[in-house]
């Protein structure tokens, strides 16, 4: 088949979950003989050099890619302006006439077989496509997007913030409501999602098609092990990973620094605001930033803390700690959509009482730690392998064709 893949970012490098479930659904396609093109649009600053790894480049050198520069900072003048509107600027700021035609052009030179929109973002494009390709349409839901802006609404105190916050999260609901029944299908995460999405109204098939990788770059090496220590990864730029990990900080900063919780503690990830080196603690709590190698740095640390407070989909992140044999402790939230046993291959805690429980559980037993590891990783061979995964994809694409 001939399938385009659209994005609302470039998925290189792959130092994050959207990118890597991008990137591993794209290799799957190529590994299955399929002819694959992503058009991507790029945020980032014009002289922003984005680096390619070799596996970027080995992947890139299969497909057919493109990445388009816009523009989406917003003015305070246009935020102001957007409060007497009936849409989100955090989706309005996506669209771009230019790419729109330059799209259209790209539709008219290639007979699509499946056209893949990635995340809601790109859904923008969605009227232009339809009249322009005769593909099958296909979202791919990575979240539940108005829920986020809901959950983090409720964890807001501030009266203002929260009004403002819910505001946001029933345009984004309004917009998201009208898309849905304009694809022939949707594939999401998690039966969680889905269960939501019938609940809206939704009337076209929706697959369940889990976070897929490649099990062949996961390789853990205990020998390069910190024991006891705590990490966190992940990129900031997503406001219910920078909530999550504030709260945590917040919470168990004099566990850590001060009291019985005698662990260092990392943390890690993309666009880490500078205020957050105010926690940092000589010796005990390192705010590392970017990371160089992610696994690299998830093989060096052995306990992995998940505190999502909001947020929807199911957490890359956690998929590849579990496939390199970590202890993880996870909200309920953020193992969202993991087919995981409490205790077994996973350890959830909801509250600050029980993440500080587990952790001195975890800190005080390396063995205990290692069998959780171990199951963990047994659970990402038999269900979540990128070859498993997109063969059921595909399934999806040919009942639509």
């Amino acid at each position: 088949m001939k399938i385009l893949f659209l994005t609302h970012r470039v998925p290189f490098p792959q130092n994050g979950g959207y990118p890597i479930v991008v990137c591993n659904t794209i290799r799957g396609l190529v590994n299955l003989g399929h002819e694959v093109s992503l058009v991507a649009l790029n945020a980032k600053s014009r002289h922003h050099q984005h680096e390619f790894s070799e596996d970027d480049q080995e992947l890139i050198s299969k497909i057919n890619y493109r990445a388009y520069h816009i523009n989406i900072n917003v003015s305070v003048f246009e935020v102001a302006v957007n409060l007497l509107s009936k849409t989100s600027f955090n989706i309005d700021k996506y669209y771009d006439a230019e790419f729109e035609r330059q799209l259209v052009r790209t539709l008219r030179a290639a007979d699509y077989d499946i056209i893949q929109f990635e995340g809601l973002l790109v859904s923008l494009y969605l009227n232009a496509i339809r009249k322009n390709s005769k593909a099958k349409l296909i979202y791919r839901s990575h979240n539940i997007e108005n829920q986020i802006w809901e959950r983090l609404s409720q964890q807001k105190t501030d009266p203002f913030k929260k009004s403002y916050l819910k505001m946001h999260a029933k345009r984004i609901k309004n917009y998201e409501l009208a898309q849905l029944n304009n694809f022939d299908a949707i594939a999401v995460f998690t039966e969680q999602d889905k269960t939501t999405l019938l609940e809206y109204g939704t009337k076209i098939p929706i697959d369940i098609i889990p976070v897929g990788i490649n099990m062949d770059h996961y390789k853990p090496d205990f020998d390069k092990t910190e024991f006891p220590s705590l990490f966190f990864l992940g990129s900031l730029d997503w406001l219910p990973n920078r909530e999550g990990i504030e709260w945590f900080l917040e919470n168990f900063n004099k566990d850590l620094t001060e009291g019985d919780l005698r662990v260092r503690f990392y943390v890690a990830g993309n666009d880490i605001p500078e205020r957050f080196d105010d926690y940092d603690v000589m010796g005990k709590i390192f705010i590392q930033g970017e990371v160089d190698d992610a696994l690299e740095f998830i093989n060096s640390k052995s306990i992995m803390i998940v505190p999502l407070l909001s947020g929807g989909g199911m957490r890359v992140k956690i998929v590849e700690g579990m496939a390199m044999q970590k202890c993880i402790i996870s909200t309920s939230l953020g193992a969202e959509g993991i087919n995981f046993t409490d205790g077994v291959n996973i350890l959830i805690a909801n509250d600050q009482e029980e993440f500080y429980d587990a952790i001195h559980r975890c800190i005080t037993d390396e063995e205990y730690c290692r069998q959780i590891g171990l199951n963990a990783r047994r659970l990402i061979e038999e269900q979540y392998d990128v070859n498993k995964v997109t063969k059921n994809l595909v399934e999806l694409y040919k009942l639509l064709i």
